[in-house]
């Protein structure tokens, strides 16, 4: 699915230069699920970031499905990113104004979706994700816990053949941490394709692959059985 050849990232100021990713290579496969780990400041965010096409290297080389994306414009890179991947964020990232409703419903309606068709799907996945209770809610009437719920909820209603998970638990307390790796953990096994970036070790391990960044480089990879879930 994703494959990446000597991929950089330069953030260029008046008076500084900074590297954020430096001859990264990566290759993740269709149903992985990849947990990329470092500390503060090494790339993760940034990897992620141009993974999900919301940002462009600075040179090298991305192969999305096939498809060289690391050059494409801004509107080629929206159209396929509606269309193929999902995001979760650590502020969740609701808009507080819609029902969890409307929120889930948002993809589909940029996507053109008819009416009927979206119904029918945002029903479904909340009462997969066992939110349809607060579907009238409003994000701020919800626990954390509960919000993330919605913000997955959105994040794989269009179908997505790829979710991109940046520290998906971070404003979570470890009850509702686990209950959303839980649900990563699912997605995964039913064929979803999972990249997440973590500063947790114990989710990491939920994953089957760890990645290592430090100072804009792979420095380790450990390709794993999945331990988090029983």
């Amino acid at each position: 699915m994703i494959k990446i050849r000597d991929l950089r990232k330069v953030y260029t100021t008046e008076e500084v230069e900074t590297t954020a990713l430096n001859s990264v290579n990566l290759e993740i496969g269709e149903g992985e699920y990849a947990a990329i780990m470092g500390p503060s400041g090494c790339g993760k965010s940034t990897l992620l970031n141009i993974l999900g096409m919301l940002d462009n290297p600075t040179s090298g080389e991305y192969f999305f499905k096939e498809q060289d994306v690391a050059k494409y414009s801004e509107r080629q890179r929206a159209n396929l990113r509606k269309r193929n991947i999902g995001f979760v964020f650590q502020s969740f990232n609701l808009i507080d104004e819609l029902t969890i409703y409307e929120n889930v419903e948002l993809p589909l309606l940029y996507l053109g979706i008819p009416a009927s068709e979206r119904r029918k799907r945002v029903n479904e996945v909340l009462e997969q994700l066992q939110i349809m209770p607060r579907k009238k809610h409003f994000p701020q009437q919800l626990s954390g816990g509960q919000q993330q719920r919605v913000a997955v909820a959105r994040a794989v209603i269009a179908n997505p053949g790829l979710i991109l998970a940046d520290e998906p638990t971070g404003n979570l307390d470890s009850v509702h941490g686990d209950e959303v790796m839980q649900l990563l953990t699912t997605l995964n096994e039913n064929g979803t394709t999972i990249v997440m970036v973590t500063h947790s070790q114990a989710y990491a391990e939920y994953s089957r692959r760890i990645v290592n960044l430090f100072d804009g480089h792979i420095v380790t990879e450990n390709i794993r059985k999945a331990a988090g879930a029983q």
